[in-house]
């Protein structure tokens, strides 16, 4: 494997029908990608003193993660960071299996780079006339805990790239379902990375370099720039929505949990653990919302906005009641969101919420723009289908939000080092 310091021979990619080796590959991939990682910008990143999120929780910015070897991708059972990028891209015409092949290999170098806090490529080229790998905005900022995770839709395994028979067993365009109502825009999508940091300019970085790099064989289809974390992970205290709300109090968090309802196991081939990925890009009618008295929307949540207790209890992690009765009335009204949602109404089904917020500024009738970009992770898609479609038919919350946008994904494993991502698609 080529030294991600050092200058390959050939940086350019293979032309289109040329065999390209595993070897090879990642050699271009990690040499022809990240040539002179750390010559630009020196191999010593500024040192930044930790700071408290909005939840006072300590934020380390040179926490990083490892990109090789682990088994799963990072961003899914890592724990939610502060800010996330997400974007999906579409294949470009003419693009062979070859050149798939060489984008996931450079894609994985320069993920392995971003995620260790490295440039992609030199910063600062010492010929004015060059032009620059890396586009530098995050030269003096330290991981951040980046993760970025590649995600593969339905439509990369169709007749374009002989990939036909490696196809998930379980990946399928979502069904129609109750609540959409989805902008072309905002759907689908061959690739998507979703990019998270506790900085939102080292997640910015990662995506822009990324799409730069698959310039030429990809083009951007949709994307989202989530802040505000809107679910939990194990340690976490829970956030808020933008409604105000604790999103998340029942959210996967052990390991036996992400065995059971997140990991594929070792019968599923190539995508041995790896998961699904669903997005969805939920508008909410925020003034509407602010508008509504307080008793209405914890009914329409089933919880208490400032404690975030079910309306059967008095502290957020309280189980929710939900055959209580009092004056004749459910008190957690039937169809509360917590209600239609709960495990124990759907036959002990989870799946994990790893969402934010997001504002797109003012709509076209003058009123705040914003909402949820929300990303769940399960071993089979149906899960959050099934989910949905009880939610879209009867939550309360339908009043005040609005499905726009959606897209399902393959998360394949992590790679072992001197691989590359879903190099098994091509063996």
């Amino acid at each position: 494997m080529t030294d991600a310091r050092q200058p390959a021979d050939d940086p350019d990619s293979p032309r289109a029908g040329e065999h390209v080796s595993r070897r090879g590959l990642f050699a271009m991939g990690a040499g022809g990608l990240v040539v002179g990682a750390l010559a630009g910008v020196g191999g010593t990143m500024a040192a930044h003193a930790l700071e408290p999120d909005d939840n006072g929780e300590a934020v380390d910015a040179s926490v990083s993660y490892p990109f090789y070897g682990t088994g799963h991708q990072s961003g899914v059972q890592t724990e939610p960071q502060r800010h996330c990028v997400y974007m999906t891209f579409d294949v470009d015409p003419g693009t062979t299996t070859s050149d798939l092949q060489t984008l996931f290999a450079r894609w994985s170098a320069g993920i392995a780079q971003l995620m260790a806090g490295r440039p992609v490529g030199v910063v600062q080229p010492s010929r004015a006339s060059a032009v620059a790998q890396d586009t530098g905005e995050a030269a003096d900022l330290e991981p951040n805990a980046l993760t970025v995770t590649l995600g593969l839709g339905p439509a990369l395994f169709d007749d374009r790239f002989g990939l036909a028979a490696k196809k998930p067993k379980l990946l399928a365009e979502l069904p129609a379902l109750p609540s959409d109502n989805l902008e072309e825009s905002l759907t689908g999508g061959d690739l998507s990375l979703q990019a998270c940091a506790e900085d939102p300019q080292v997640a910015y970085h990662a995506i822009r370099d990324l799409a730069r790099i698959g310039r030429g064989t990809v083009s951007t289809r949709w994307t989202v720039m989530g802040f505000g974390r809107a679910s939990a992970g194990a340690g976490q205290s829970t956030p808020r929505n933008l409604m105000g709300f604790k999103d998340g109090t029942r959210n996967i968090r052990s390991d036996e949990e992400f065995e059971k309802f997140v990991w594929l196991g070792d019968d599923e081939e190539w995508m041995s653990g790896g998961t699904y990925q669903v997005a969805r890009k939920i508008q909410m009618d925020i003034e509407i919302w602010d508008a509504d008295r307080i008793g209405d929307q914890q009914d329409v949540f089933g919880r208490t906005k400032s404690v975030g207790a079910p309306l059967t209890g008095t502290a957020e992690f309280d189980t929710p009641k939900f055959t209580e009765v009092r004056h004749g009335e459910h008190v957690i009204p039937q169809n509360a969101h917590i209600a239609l949602a709960a495990h124990e109404n759907n036959g002990g089904i989870k799946i994990l919420r790893r969402s934010y917020n997001y504002t797109d500024g003012i709509n076209q009738y003058g009123q705040l723009d914003a909402g949820l970009l929300f990303i769940t992770y399960q071993n089979d898609p149906d899960h959050f289908a099934r989910l949905q479609k009880k939610l879209g038919s009867y939550d309360r919350l339908n009043e005040y939000i609005s499905h726009i946008g959606s897209a399902v994904f393959a998360i394949p494993p992590a790679p072992e080092p001197g691989h590359y991502l879903a190099e098994k698609l091509f063996s």
